[in-house]
């Protein structure tokens, strides 16, 4: 049996590896590299060299390499991914996933198995000739296919016919009843397919310039191992790979009940422990809008991190996106920010990666490489796109790593306050002058504001995790948007414990215990913990 196994994590903003004694889980080395968006191998491949290299281990003495991973969840949140064409067959009421296409057409199955009505197959042919220029893949969805996936296999065979691009079928996926989210299921696996095989060859890569050559285990959302190249196909049980190594590094550390908070640079992820053990969703979990039918761990994500984008709106307000731009501090090819940072759309700066010069027949990108990085407003005064058009536009770009986005984040926050060290202070503490200067505030006190944001952001998405599961959606909705009033406030208590995964954990997290009226604890390499619960679970320690 081998001496050693590696844990690697790679998650929006950084990339955690850890290398540990076999049985005892004992790290040895724990190393922290920044995630390179436009070619994973690079900072995986640094993550592994430094592992290596720091604890004088030779590869051969390495006899498991445990993945886990954000990057399907983070993909999810902002809206990345290969473009899907939606095709749903039978009596069903119609609904809407954010797709390319929804397509509602004849067809389906009773319960019992039998065919409801004919297959539309000429009506599936004509609406495949005018979509299929726009999709990269397609999901379908038939009325009781787990019963009878006839319509669906019919369908899938013509569509090859015609487009050699994939196919997913929901029968394939799911075998519980629920249309919606046997769709939304389907949907996610086209969608996450390709940015699963550039992700595995990415680590393939990395694996093979540091001279690794033993076995890579992915870890899926439930809690189990998978072996890589089976998650191809299948790249939505990954999803929520990053929230299972949470739970269950947060489960090593506690003997009752806690909440586990993993706060990383895109997102946030929330999950319940009870009696030790991470509690499972068996009928599938929930990604932003996804509802699907992926079994995982019972946890949410929520789009708030140290990476999210903070912004100076009309009359000096801060705001906190949804969505990840890159740390002025990690990005050290973009101007000096005291020279084009400002409020709104000029809060943020795009910069053209080298890939992007081979595209010729793009406007935005030709507007970068002959005028250089440029900031959101001024691209859209200069190709003459609305600001949904930019946004929407430029999420395509930076899905084909063709483009950085940069802006003030949290992180930076922490780095002017001297409370984070990963980056360039000195850019971070530039942009935060001049937001500070814009909103009329000291640049302390902006950056604990920019805090305070994030920290309210993650204990309501804790208080509304808490609800839905407690009381419902409705309920869960009807109070989360009622928390204060002229004459009520409504202050909720939490009865468990915080346990606190990821770097900026430490810096966040007791603001937001605080606030939950609660207590938060740091398991010891709570920074890597993902890593150690990726390894934990491709052990058969779950």
């Amino acid at each position: 049996m081998s001496e050693y196994a590696i844990g690697i994590d790679t998650g929006g903003t950084c990339t955690d590896g850890v290398l540990v004694r076999l049985p005892s889980l004992e790290p040895l080395v724990a190393v922290k590299e920044p995630t390179t968006h436009h070619d994973l191998s690079l900072g995986v491949g640094r993550c592994l060299a430094r592992l290596l290299a720091d604890s004088a281990i030779t590869p051969a003495q390495v006899g498991l390499l445990a993945l886990s991973s954000t990057l399907a969840t983070n993909a999810v949140v902002e809206e990345r991914g290969a473009r899907v064409g939606l095709f749903v067959f039978g009596h069903v009421r119609h609904f809407k996933l954010p797709v390319v296409a929804n397509v509602f057409l004849k067809g389906g199955h009773t319960i019992t198995g039998e065919e409801e009505e004919p297959l539309d197959l000429e009506g599936l042919v004509d609406t495949l000739e005018g979509l299929k220029e726009h999709v990269d893949a397609y999901a379908l969805c038939s009325a009781m296919s787990f019963v009878n996936p006839a319509h669906e296999l019919v369908a899938a065979e013509a569509i090859r016919l015609l487009d050699p691009k994939p196919v997913f079928c929901s029968h394939l996926v799911s075998g519980h009843a629920g249309m919606r989210e046997r769709a939304a299921t389907a949907c996610l696996h086209a969608r996450l397919m390709p940015l699963m095989e550039d992700f595995l060859q990415a680590i393939e890569r990395a694996m093979a310039g540091t001279g690794l050559s033993c076995p890579l285990l992915l870890v899926r959302g439930d809690g189990q191992p998978v072996a890589a190249g089976e998650t191809v196909r299948q790249a939505a049980v990954t999803v929520a790979s990053g929230p299972a190594s949470t739970a269950w590094f947060g489960a090593m550390h506690v003997r009752g009940d806690a909440l586990v908070v993993d706060v990383g640079g895109t997102t946030t992820d929330i999950c319940l422990v009870r009696s030790g053990s991470p509690v499972m969703n068996e009928e599938g979990c929930r990604i932003g809008v996804w509802q699907t039918h992926v079994a995982a761990v019972d946890m949410y994500t929520a789009g708030a991190g140290g990476d999210s984008l903070v912004s100076l709106e009309s009359g000096g307000v801060l705001q906190l996106a949804t969505h990840r731009v890159q740390p002025l501090a990690m990005t050290p090819a973009a101007p000096e920010p005291g020279g084009w940072l400002g409020a709104e759309r000029e809060g943020v700066l795009v910069l053209p990666l080298p890939a992007a010069e081979e595209e010729h027949e793009d406007e935005v990108l030709a507007h970068l490489r002959h005028q250089g990085p440029a900031t959101a407003a001024a691209l859209a005064r200069a190709c003459h796109l609305s600001g949904v058009a930019l946004d929407h536009h430029l999420e395509g770009l930076r899905g084909r790593n063709q483009v950085v986005v940069t802006g003030f984040t949290p992180t930076d926050a922490l780095h002017v306050l001297g409370r984070l060290d990963l980056g360039d202070r000195a850019r971070a503490e530039a942009g935060a002058r001049r937001l500070a200067g814009l909103a009329g505030l000291e640049v302390e006190e902006l950056c604990r504001r920019v805090l305070a944001l994030v920290e309210e952001r993650i204990a309501g998405h804790i208080i509304e995790h808490l609800m839905r599961r407690s009381w419902g959606e409705q309920a869960a909705a009807v109070l989360a948007g009622r928390r204060e009033d002229e004459i009520l406030r409504f202050e909720p208590s939490l009865k468990v414990p915080l346990v606190g995964i990821g770097a900026a954990a430490r810096h966040l997290l007791p603001g937001v215990a605080q606030r939950l009226h609660t207590t938060v604890s740091f398991p010891a390499h709570y920074e890597v913990g993902n890593a150690i619960g990726a390894l934990r679970i491709a052990l058969g320690q779950s």
